[in-house]
């Protein structure tokens, strides 16, 4: 045992001969023995070192050991001190309980047994020696658990400052792409209006008409790269709103080969298409959904070699509309497949470029397809063996495709009692229509244009009934329903109107308050018929 590791054991005794005694029977411990004839010898040893054992005589003469005991407890160093009573004489219960009550933890009889001794001065040094040992290590965990949860909280603010400056950089790249776009389209507009003016010019001159069709093949390029800088924005920004109705796939699918049959003829792959014999109807955006389809078949165009083949398949699931694009051009290595779709992502370049483009074609057409609802998966066998698209959509049924209720049908809808309606919708025109279709069944109907108008409204009036547009500016559709329910609006039935049908889309509106979740463009029959309902 080192000297540094060594504690303090303090024999207080008015007799030498048993101080003596006691540091003979105690030396084997290894401890640091200290002696004290008296009391107050003993004070004045206390005062200078920390103990860990203090062995002393109840009958003293001036401060006997209970008086000692009580002193030494007071002094906050020694709270802790291991204090032994040694007593010659018979001892009763109520001397043992004084002894306890004055700070003693032990007794030892006289004649003193030197094992016995031993022992119990041995379990207090190694008990005290595991104390310190615990309470250092709990500093040193104390310790590092401050450093860590120091440099946590330090990682933690960097990582926030750096997730406010990507927020920004991406909103301020959102900025410049629109920005981007719409600059490019003033240059675009009078180059295709000079090329417009050389057709019209009746000339023969074999390399004037290259040189006009040339300038005609690039302008149309860069427009549809700008369309596609100009709708990735749209869509980053949330300002793409979708005409939803009821739609033919193969319309669709006409409109989509009109656009990329230029580059499938130019060159010169064959294309092959396949639909169902009956017509297959979706509820979507006419001109979004060819975009969608005309990017896929654009990109099947330049991901392959010349005198190519594209297979485009239209195929009926009992839910679902499949519409497939399948191509044997290049292919997509494994470790790609789930990159496709990024933004500004192009999988592997050829040296010439041939394929060019931004990398945005794909992200917009995932965006654009789960804006319907639906979803789009891509598949491939690696390297030179082509590549296969899957557009999945929300089919509904010929009985429904096109059979809308218009204001001429509304009188044939079912009739209820009349209703107090609040109409919430930041397009005035969508707003007043609505109200004025349902005023003629005689509803008594009131208009919102936002959401604080809405509440102030609700305040006074009390409506039924609220068809609310999700799409707000500044406090959005779920908002306005929580504080219409926190306003009083406990029984009333709210109907959400909103361009977003994803099951996602109508658990948020559910867990809002909504009682309804209503895709639009709204059916004003089946408004009709559900006010009519109990």
């Amino acid at each position: 045992m080192s000297a540094n590791d060594k504690l303090n054991i303090l024999l207080v005794d008015d007799q030498p001969g048993k101080l003596l005694t006691y540091e003979a029977i105690l030396s084997s411990l290894g401890e640091n023995l200290v002696k004290a004839n008296s009391g107050k010898e003993a004070l004045e040893q206390l005062l200078r070192s920390e103990f860990t054992v203090v062995l002393m005589d109840v009958s003293m003469p001036e401060l006997d050991g209970y008086e000692l005991a009580e002193i030494i407890r007071q002094h906050p160093r020694h709270q802790r001190t291991a204090i032994i009573f040694v007593s010659a004489v018979h001892l009763t219960d109520l001397d043992r309980l004084k002894g306890y009550e004055s700070g003693a933890v032990d007794y030892v009889s006289v004649p003193v047994i030197p094992e016995l001794l031993r022992a119990k001065v041995s379990v207090f040094t190694e008990l005290y020696r595991k104390r310190r040992d615990s309470e250092r290590l709990n500093r040193e965990l104390e310790e590092r658990v401050a450093e860590r949860t120091a440099e946590l909280e330090a990682s933690t603010a960097r990582l926030v400052e750096l997730t406010d400056r990507l927020r920004e950089a991406d909103r301020r790249k959102d900025e410049f792409l629109a920005l981007l776009a719409h600059e490019l389209r003033n240059p675009l507009a009078p180059v295709r209006n000079a090329v417009d003016i050389m057709r019209l010019k009746d000339y023969q001159d074999p390399d004037l008409i290259w040189c006009r069709n040339v300038i005609e093949r690039q302008a149309n390029h860069l427009t549809r790269l700008v369309d596609d800088l100009l709708d990735i924005s749209r869509i980053t920004q949330g300002k793409i709103k979708l005409r939803v109705e009821p739609t033919r796939i193969d319309a669709v699918v006409n409109g989509a080969v009109e656009t990329s049959r230029p580059l499938i003829d130019s060159l010169k792959h064959e294309l092959v298409i396949a639909l169902p014999e009956s017509p297959v109807w979706v509820r979507g955006d006419e001109v979004r959904l060819t975009q969608v389809i005309a990017n896929l078949l654009v990109n099947a165009a330049k991901y392959q070699a010349e005198r190519g083949r594209i297979e485009l398949t239209v195929a009926c699931e009992p839910e679902w509309v499949a519409i497939t694009v399948r191509d044997r051009g290049i292919g997509i290595e494994p470790e790609l497949l789930t990159e496709v779709f990024d933004l500004f992502s192009q999988g592997e370049r050829t040296a010439d470029r041939r394929q060019g483009g931004l990398g945005i074609g794909l992200s917009v057409v995932k965006n654009l397809v789960e804006m319907h609802g639906g979803n789009v998966h891509v598949a491939s066998e690696g390297r030179g063996r082509g590549s296969e698209f899957v557009v999945r959509l929300p089919r509904i049924t010929e009985a429904t495709n096109g059979t809308r209720t218009h204001a001429a049908d509304v009188a044939s809808a079912p009739t209820g009692p009349p209703r107090r309606i609040l109409v919430v919708d930041d397009n005035r025109d969508a707003a007043e229509g609505l109200a004025a279709l349902l005023r003629l069944r005689g509803h008594e109907v009131l208009v919102a244009h936002d959401g604080p108008m809405a509440l102030d409204i609700t305040a006074t009036e009390q409506p039924s009934v609220v068809l609310l547009d999700i799409g707000l500016p500044e406090m959005d559709g779920y908002e306005v329903c929580r504080r219409l329910r926190q306003q009083g609006l406990a029984d009333a039935q709210i109907i959400a109107m909103t361009g977003y049908g994803q099951d996602r889309d109508r658990q948020r509106s559910k867990e809002a308050g909504f009682n309804t979740h209503m895709v639009k463009p709204v059916d004003i029959g089946e408004i009709i018929t559900l006010l009519a309902a109990p």
